[in-house]
């Protein structure tokens, strides 16, 4: 019962974020460094995002909810991964809380919802936003649902419950699949 409570506090936390209110800047965007890496060389999804200063939250909550082994295994996965300023957005403590271990399951939840199976790239989203009639449902490893659609010339991420992330860079080469970055936290 005790365990039933504190996952709908986490919950409730997660019920009061505000989606739309923070805006990244185009400047910000350019500063994302990414490696152009040869496929032979090309780090597993883990370890491109580690080796990004712009991924350090999502690499501590993979660490934390013990998904590393899972994310570097053969896949290939496409990852709507989101940055450092997206984990901010979430409110006050609650990126504290899910790095907790009685929360790891919680924490498994959010992230796998970030995970979709098969390599999907940019191009890949565009047609088929394009082919359905304006958007695309993606089903999550978590199970969940995600919905790519346009917002004018950005492609936007929807969640089942309304929250909506901007993906903000697109194809980023991984051994076992592809990244792309986005300025939000979706929810399960």
């Amino acid at each position: 019962m005790m365990k039933a409570k504190k996952f709908m506090t986490v919950l409730a936390i997660f019920g009061v974020m505000v989606t739309s209110a923070f805006a990244i800047e185009k400047s910000e965007i350019e500063n994302l460094p990414f490696m152009k890496l040869e496929t032979e060389t090309t780090p597993t999804i883990v370890g491109v995002a580690a080796a990004n200063e712009n991924f350090t939250t999502l690499v501590t909550a993979v660490k934390a909810a013990d998904l590393v082994a899972g994310f570097d295994s053969n896949g290939p996965f496409t990852v709507f991964a989101p940055i450092n300023s997206a984990f901010d957005k979430l409110p006050e403590g609650s990126v504290a809380e899910l790095l907790k271990p009685e929360n790891k399951e919680i924490l498994t939840s959010l992230l796998t919802h970030h995970v979709v199976s098969g390599k999907v790239m940019a191009t890949d989203v565009l047609k088929a936003i394009n082919e359905g009639n304006g958007s695309f449902e993606m089903t999550t490893i978590h199970g969940g649902l995600l919905i790519a659609s346009l917002n004018g010339d950005n492609v936007i991420i929807t969640d089942e419950k309304g929250n909506v992330s901007t993906i903000i860079i697109t194809d980023v080469a991984a051994s076992n699949g592809v990244i792309h970055a986005v300025d939000s936290v979706v929810m399960p």
